[in-house]
Formats: structure tokens, sequence, C-alpha cells
């Protein structure tokens, strides 16, 4: 296991400083959003450019442990489409994952299936991983029909954020059944009353816990840094991002 950083951590930032940013703070990867409606790159720009996007990411000179991929509204053939270009992004750069969210709640699951079987697909076309992100907001929502969701698309791996269980309306939920198939991880403290983001050390996250499952799934991927820096935050980000980085590197 290896610590990384999410490009959202610094939102706030052009990309090139984002990168910058982060690549000064030692962070060996990157886990870097491509989101629709973003800061930073979009799924639009890959599909426009391809070429000039591998070009500009490789000049950053970090790596990249993932893409956070969300394509917002779009769907049908043109999400295949920029699922495609996106994936094939992946290899150029050597990125073995993206993550895609799951389905909003409600939505019906056998349609799920055949959505991310077909992205699945895709991405082992082009020698990348798909996994679909835990959400309170999405099907994932609940751990066994994440779980339900691996099942039924094999390839497809989990991204886990705990903060999303650990902030369900019930106080908290188990999603130990979750780690057999995590492939990728996200990382901020949370803390008690549905607070997703509080500083390094105020929250209730268990990392110990957290990595010494992982390490008996045998997981040996990513452990990214993901403070998000959001307008108006309640304190600055790059010392909480610094923070729970050398924590993590003690646990691993």
């Amino acid at each position: 296991m290896y610590v990384a950083c999410s490009s959202l951590c610094f939102g706030k930032l052009p990309q090139e400083d984002a990168l910058r940013t982060i690549r000064d703070l030692h962070f060996v990867k990157v886990d870097l959003a491509i989101h629709a409606d973003g800061p930073h790159l979009r799924p639009a720009d890959v599909v426009a450019d391809p070429v000039k996007v591998a070009q500009k990411l490789k000049s950053a000179n970090v790596g990249y442990a993932a893409f956070h991929l969300n394509l917002g509204p779009v769907t049908g053939d043109d999400a295949r489409t920029q699922v495609r270009a996106v994936c094939r992004l992946a290899r150029t750069l050597a990125v073995p994952l993206v993550t895609v969210p799951a389905a909003p709640l409600g939505s019906a699951f056998d349609a799920e299936v055949a959505r991310l079987a077909d992205w699945v697909r895709i991405a082992e076309a082009e020698g990348v991983i798909l996994s679909v992100e835990t959400d309170s907001k999405t099907l994932t929502a609940d751990p066994k029909v994440a779980a339900k969701l691996c099942e039924k698309v094999p390839g497809l791996g989990i991204t886990l954020d705990p903060s999303h269980y650990h902030c369900a309306p019930n106080g908290g939920v188990s999603y130990d059944e979750l780690f057999p198939y995590v492939r990728h991880v996200r990382l901020r403290d949370s803390g008690a009353g549905g607070k997703f983001q509080v500083r390094v050390g105020q929250g209730e996250i268990e990392y110990g816990r957290i990595v010494a499952q992982l390490d008996r799934c045998r997981y040996e991927r990513a452990l990214t840094v993901d403070i998000r820096d959001a307008v108006d935050g309640p304190f600055p980000v790059e010392p909480e991002v610094r923070k729970l980085k050398y924590l993590i590197e003690s646990l691993v």
C-alpha cells in the first residue's frame, strides 16, 4: 500500500498548481478528478484532444494512481464515448484504475448492472480496472447492494470511501463485506452527527482498522488522501492533507 492524494484536495487552484502542490508534498501519486462540473480536467476535454491532455498530464511530472471520473448528466452513447476516451487516456499514462459513481438512489438495480457491465468491458479492452465508488447518494449507500453489484458484474471493483458509511443517517453502517472487492480507497476524517469532513484527529475514522482489513485481503494499491478544499471551508486544507499523509504512512 502507498499514499496518494486527490487532486480535489486543491480544487481552488488551477490544475497545474494543484498537481505541483501535490508533488511538493512528496506524494507518490495522484488520484486525478475528471469531472464534468469539476474545477480541472473534464471528460469532454479528453474526448476533444486526448493527445494534448496526455502531454499536459505527463508534463506535470507526477504519477497517477487512478482517475476519478464523473460524467455528470451525460448518458447513452455519449457516456460510452467519454468512458472509452478516459480509459484510453489511462492506458496511455499507465493508470491502472478508473472510478465512476453508481446510479442515484432509487435507480433500477438491473439497469445499473447492465450499464456497469458495459463500462467494465470498455475498461477491460483498454487494460484498465473499473471501480464504483461508495456514496450515500447512490445505490452503493447500502454495502450489501454495492457487494451485489460486484457479484453481478465480473471485473467490477469498489472504491471505498468510508466517510459515506460513517455518516449514514442511522449512525454508521458496517461495510466489512466490501473489503474483498476494494480496488481503491479515499480517506479523510469524519465526525459524529454526520460531520463528513473534520480536522484530522477530531473525527472517528479508524484508519488502523481499515488498513488491517485491507492487509488481510492483500490489498496493495493506493490509500488516497481526499480532504476537499470546499468554498468557505472551516479550516485550511493543506496542513490537514500533510497530517493525514503522515498518519497513513505510519500505518503501512
